[in-house]
Formats: C-alpha cells, sequence, structure tokens
C-alpha cells in the first residue's frame, strides 16, 4: 500500500515502516559516528520503542555493544492498516541488531503489569542472567494498577487556578491564548498514580527479588523540568507532581539497591518533540522558539544526541554532575541563562504573523511527522510499501 500522514490534532494516525526503519538507521549511525562508550553490556529498556527509550536502547546496543531487551506497547500492521510508529521502529532496530551480531529481544504488553514483568524476568533468567542496566522511560495517559484492576487516567492542568497563556497549532502555524482549567478533584493522584515512580519501584522490586539485576546495576528513569513559562502547566501541574513523585523515588530504589552496590538516578532531559509532549498546550510554542535558539547557537539536540551525551559524559563518562537534588541535568544546555533569555524575547513577540521567521515551526513540524516516519530523507513516499511488519524475534 501507499502509506500517506492522517493526522487528527496532535495524533498522527498511520506511518510509514520504511520511514521508521531509515529513522532508527539515521540514530544508529550517529551513535556508531560518536565512538565506542564503555557501558552497560546487558540492559533492559521498559519503554523502548520511541523517543528517549528507543535512543537509549540504539545507544546501549550501537555504543557499548550491549545485548538489550525492549518492553514496549504498540499494535502491529494488520491487512491495509499500518503498525504503530514504535512497533516499525522497534522490527527496524532488531534488524539492525541482529545484523550486527547482537542479541536483541522485546516484548509487547503492558509494561505495568505483572504478567509483562513476569514474562521480562523470565527471558533475563534464560538469555541474559542478570542485567546492569535498567532504562525506565514509559510514557502513558492511562495505567491499570495491578494489584486493584483499576484503571487510572491521567490530566495535563494547572494547580489551584486557571492558566492562561500563547500556545501554536503546529499544523497552521497559528498562535492563540489557551486557558486551562485546574485540576480538580483525584486529578493530582490519579497522574501520580498513572506518571509517578510506583511502577519504576515495582519493577526494580520484582527484578531484585528475582535475582536478576547484576552487582553494581543502575537504573535511569527520564523526567523534565522546563522553563518558566511553563511551569504552571508543566512543572507546578498535575504531570509536575507526578515528576515529583517520580524523582522522589529514586532514592528510595537506591535505598534498596545498596545490598548489592546499585543505584537509581533521574536524568532530567531537554524538551523535544515526542508524542506525549505534542499534547500539552504551550509546550509546542515553546519548543519551535528553543529550537531556533539553539540550532543558531550550535547546541540543538533530538533524543539520540541527548541519550549519546547522557551515557557518554554523565552515566558512563565518570562524572554524573548531579544538582542539589540529586538529578543528572542533561537538560544543561537547554536551561542555560542565555538561551532561556532569548527565548523569554522571543516569547513575548511571537504571533501567527512573525513566528516562522523567529522560531522553527518547519523543524517542529518535521520532528512531529519524523516520530511516524514521514518526511524522512531518503524515502520514496509515492513507493508502495508491505505495511505487513513483523519482529524477527519473534519469527
Amino acid at each position: 500500500m501507499i502509506i500517506e500522514p492522517r493526522t487528527r490534532g496532535f495524533i498522527c494516525l498511520t506511518s510509514h515502516p520504511i520511514g521508521c526503519a531509515q529513522n532508527v538507521k539515521n540514530q544508529i549511525a550517529y551513535v556508531q559516528s560518536k565512538g565506542k562508550i564503555e557501558g552497560a553490556k546487558k540492559v533492559l529498556v521498559i519503554g523502548a520503542s520511541t523517543g528517549f527509550g528507543l535512543a537509549s536502547r540504539i545507544t546501549s546496543a550501537f555504543g557499548s555493544d550491549a545485548a538489550t531487551i525492549g518492553v514496549f506497547f504498540d499494535k502491529p500492521a494488520s491487512e491495509g492498516r499500518p503498525a504503530s510508529p514504535g512497533f516499525y521502529n522497534t522490527a527496524a532496530f532488531e534488524q539492525e541488531a541482529h545484523a550486527a551480531g547482537l542479541y536483541a529481544k522485546s516484548i509487547n504488553g503492558d509494561a505495568f503489569s505483572n504478567e509483562i514483568k513476569d514474562q521480562v524476568i523470565n527471558l533475563i533468567k534464560e538469555d541474559l542472567g542478570q542485567v546492569d542496566l535498567v532504562i525506565y522511560s514509559l510514557a502513558s495517559p492511562v495505567r491499570t494498577h495491578p494489584e486493584t484492576g483499576k484503571r487510572f487516567k491521567s490530566v495535563l492542568k494547572p494547580i489551584g487556578e486557571v492558566f492562561s497563556n500563547k500556545t501554536v497549532d503546529f499544523h497552521t502555524g497559528k498562535v492563540s491564548e489557551i486557558s486551562i482549567n485546574p485540576a480538580e478533584g483525584e486529578d493530582v493522584e490519579n497522574t501520580v498514580t498513572v506518571m509517578g515512580g510506583e511502577d519504576w519501584k515495582m519493577w526494580m522490586d520484582a527484578l531484585k527479588n528475582a535475582n536478576v539485576l547484576a552487582n553494581g546495576a543502575t537504573t535511569v528513569a527520564y523526567s523534565y523540568i522546563g522553563p518558566e513559562v511553563t511551569k504552571p502547566v508543566y512543572r507546578n501541574g498535575t504531570i509536575g507532581a507526578a515528576k515529583d513523585h517520580l524523582e522522589a523515588t529514586a532514592f528510595s530504589i537506591s535505598e534498596d539497591l545498596k545490598s548489592i552496590e546499585g543505584n537509581a538516578y533521574v536524568s532530567v532531559n531537554k524538551a523535544l518533540v515526542t508524542q506525549a509532549s505534542s499534547a500539552i498546550p504551550v509546550i509546542p510554542l515553546y519548543i519551535s522558539l528553543l529550537y531556533k535558539t539553539m540550532k543558531a547557537k550550535g547546541i540543538h539536540e533530538g533524543c539520540i544526541e541527548q541519550i549519546q551525551r547522557l551515557y557518554s559524559e554523565r552515566l558512563f563518562g565518570g562524572d554524573l554532575d548531579l544538582d542539589d537534588k540529586g538529578r543528572i541535568r542533561i537538560d544543561d544546555w537547554e536551561m542555560r541563562d542565555d538561551v532561556q533569555e532569548e527565548i523569554a524575547k522571543l516569547w513575548q513577540e511571537a504571533t501567527t504573523e512573525n513566528l516562522s521567521e523567529i522560531g522553527d515551526l518547519k523543524g517542529y513540524s518535521d520532528d512531529f511527522y519524523n516520530l511516524f516516519g514521514f518526511k524522512v530523507e531518503g524515502v520514496d513516499y509515492e513507493a508502495d510499501v508491505n505495511e505487513m511488519v513483523t519482529l524477527p524475534s519473534e519469527q
């Protein structure tokens, strides 16, 4: 079939297998161009199919020659209906890893469930024995709690009062004012249950109790802080409450891992175009201004550049350079004073008429479509493609 992008709001309903595969190859090529990293050799990535999770799996495999197990929750293709991009990404990653002689297997299912945790533990026992690095990179709007069976939904809301500010429709370039009503009822608790640290700790408890964590094992979860302009809806909002919980959980996991000389860290990463960030009002406008500013200064990074630098300079570079709250700050270039001062100035000026000049709306839009395998350089989108891709590890 010939696959074209079909969008609805901040979601693309289709994805392109060749485009996704080319994206993965491009990320692999970048990691290989930066040289070897003396990193972990047996790695579990929870949330491994897109964004920072995919970049972590690629960096582990092609930066450190690591064996990797990836956990993700993606729809395979059916006749005439493409798979979700994460499925195509994972299939392409496995193919490239196997061609390079690297172990790579994946489990497709609900990572919040006890069943998937058990499957992963059994796979580690059978094939790897133990893992020495666990990356936790889940981003889901809903979670069914494994103990109670109750389904929780997260929300993107400020806490305490209505938040009003500028935003942009990145499809049309229209800058407008948006108001978001504050959280109510159990919104905060529900969001923390979905996006906080409880599931990360459940994973680490299960892995440790099953004796599949190597001595000295490290686990890393990803977080975001962001600038003043997004604070009311992000860091001081419901998501921020979840991130606070996630970051606090790192300390309790570290305490639990002392017996095997292990550690848990949170890495605060840069704002990037992901399926999750596209859904947050105000963020697309901020990112378009951020991209323009960081590209002009020669310090722009995508997911793969961020994670390669996290691995090479921080996790395995000899200096974690933790902040006063014990976090790794790989958002350090984004949060530089000169960058944030420039964005604050541009924010006041931004209108529908001038955003294409003062911001990088094209870069934002291209990155969004790239997530789904579209607008990738070198791909013939007029060509007929086979949407029915399978995972090499399941063949």
